[in-house]
């Protein structure tokens, strides 16, 4: 987990953030809809809501993408930046979005393996879920 004050934004700057309180190891994102949203798939940590102070400008947006969560992202730059499931107490993070210095989180897993791309490989040695856990 890592060291409180971690902060991010967008590519532009119109959506900016601060985390107080420790944050999740990182998980990597393989269904296609985070490929679809991302380009590629989403690399994710997460925090409470409670340690999650989001600044923006009026350029966060809110997809909703499944009847169970919705993804945030600037409407001006088109950065992808949070994940959050209804009625969630915690906010998943895109982790590029993070400005330098991460807190020592790492990336710690795969899920959603059986969507990803057959233009890459998973050959880091972190294990790899069908689903979400």
């Amino acid at each position: 987990m890592a060291d409180p004050k971690v902060t991010g934004s967008c590519n532009c700057g119109g959506v900016s953030y601060t985390v107080t309180g420790p944050l999740r190891e990182v998980i990597a994102c393989h269904c296609s809809q985070c490929r679809k949203q991302s380009g590629h798939f989403y690399a994710a940590t997460s925090a409470d809501d409670s340690d999650l102070a989001i600044s923006d400008n009026g350029s966060l947006k809110w997809y909703a993408a499944s009847d169970d969560a919705g993804r945030g992202f600037c409407g001006t730059c088109g950065s992808a930046l949070f994940w959050k499931r209804h009625g969630s107490g915690q906010t998943s993070i895109l982790a590029g979005s993070l400005d330098g210095d991460a807190g020592g989180i790492k990336l710690d897993r795969h899920i959603f393996v059986a969507d990803k791309g057959d233009y890459y490989s998973l050959d880091d040695g972190l294990p790899l879920h069908a689903k979400s856990d």
